[in-house]
């Protein structure tokens, strides 16, 4: 973990398939009620979440958070929008760059560190198919070398 070490609780391994990632952010989030218990149960999926500046506030929608077995009538809506904490020179310098084409705000991890949750947000933006095909080919003749180097230390 680039930016703090704590318990991962969820990654979007997608999101680097997805997108070329320019620049990480380590926010904070809004949690309401029995959510932090699914939280730390790993009942989060950051599969199709996405983030959005929306009137100086940074909005996290689509992050699923199951709800809490024993929450009954407490518990939370699993897909709701959430809000992350930055700072305002954090959000300023984002607005800017999310306004040029391409460029997106992306969920990578979540994670609890020193007690609280935190999500690491990916300024990214999205890759061709052909740069797609290009990093598989790299990451499995990387995967080749290795394994042949491997196999020639025994």
């Amino acid at each position: 973990m680039p930016k703090g070490e704590g318990k991962l609780i969820a990654q979007n391994k997608k999101a680097r398939h997805d997108f070329a990632i320019e620049d990480t952010y380590e926010a904070g989030i809004v949690l309401q009620g029995t959510e932090i218990k699914s939280v730390r149960n790993a009942r989060v999926n950051l599969k199709d979440a996405y983030a959005r500046i929306e009137k100086g506030e940074v909005l996290l929608h689509n992050m699923h958070i199951s709800p809490y077995e024993q929450g009954n009538r407490f518990n939370h809506e699993p897909l709701r929008t959430r809000k992350l904490l930055l700072h305002r020179k954090q959000i300023n310098k984002l607005i800017g760059e999310t306004k040029e084409a391409g460029y997106s705000l992306v969920p990578l991890k979540m994670y609890i560190k020193d007690g609280y949750a935190k999500v690491l947000l990916g300024l990214a933006k999205g890759k061709k198919k052909y740069d797609k095909r290009e990093d598989l080919k790299r990451k499995e003749a990387k995967r080749d070398i290795e394994r042949a180097f491997k196999e020639r230390q025994r």
